[in-house]
């Protein structure tokens, strides 16, 4: 099966496509979005890659697994569809955009206008069966954003990485820190923003303030 993705993706990964666990992989996600209900949307799975060329990626945001409710993923970490209620994790993101920048709170949950500012917001895991948490994990989905964020890491330079809570730390492991900016904090989800280890980490001034220092257009976030 051909995948579609974006072209400046497509050369990148190129040799990841070929893989045995790529195809492996892609058998069980079309199994699976036959056999049941599954998220994102068949077309929406490299919606991350599709907003966000290589060329342009200036951050990088790392998140766990697609919603799995009614509706909610559109292929981008912690956005949801225009008109859809905010998840705990976005609204507790967006607070802390009005604290730390002063930016009114957002009606949409649609971070596609990040996407298009060169903002890759990529799950480890892309696809999820409906109501199912982490049911695609250990598939094959870890192993090729691995490679996305290795290849990322080797071939360009002075990319902000926003790493959030212990996962995001894990898979940010292989990241080149004298080529890149790379900012931790907790997970804003509210068992960890809600413990303190959230709210006040300004991470969308620091990467404004990164990106502006070496002459590329801050973010509007």
């Amino acid at each position: 099966m051909e995948v579609h993705i974006s072209e400046s993706w497509k050369n990148i990964l190129k040799e990841e496509f070929e893989k045995e666990y790529f195809q492996n992989l892609v058998g069980f996600v079309k199994e699976e979005y036959t056999k049941y209900t599954c998220y994102p949307k068949g077309k929406e799975i490299f919606a991350a890659f599709d907003h966000c060329t290589f060329e342009n990626v200036k951050v990088v945001i790392i998140g766990q697994d697609p919603y799995h409710g009614e509706n909610q993923a559109n292929g981008l970490c912690f956005s949801v569809h225009d008109g859809i209620t905010h998840p705990p994790s976005l609204i507790n993101i967006f607070k802390e955009i009005e604290t730390d920048l002063g930016n009114p709170y957002p009606k949409s949950g649609n971070l596609e206008k990040w996407a298009n500012q060169g903002v890759l917001l990529i799950n480890a895991t892309l696809t999820v069966r409906a109501h199912e948490a982490g049911s695609h994990q250990r598939k094959g989905w870890e192993q090729f954003t691995d490679a996305v964020i290795q290849k990322i890491s080797e071939q360009k330079e002075h990319v902000v990485f926003l790493l959030w809570g212990g996962f995001a730390k894990k898979k940010g492991a292989k990241i080149n820190t004298a080529k890149h900016h790379v900012l931790t904090s907790g997970h804003p989800s509210p068992l960890s923003a809600n413990r303190g280890y959230w709210f006040g980490n300004k991470h969308f001034s620091k990467t404004n303030a990164y990106l502006k220092n070496i002459s590329e257009s801050e973010i509007k976030w």
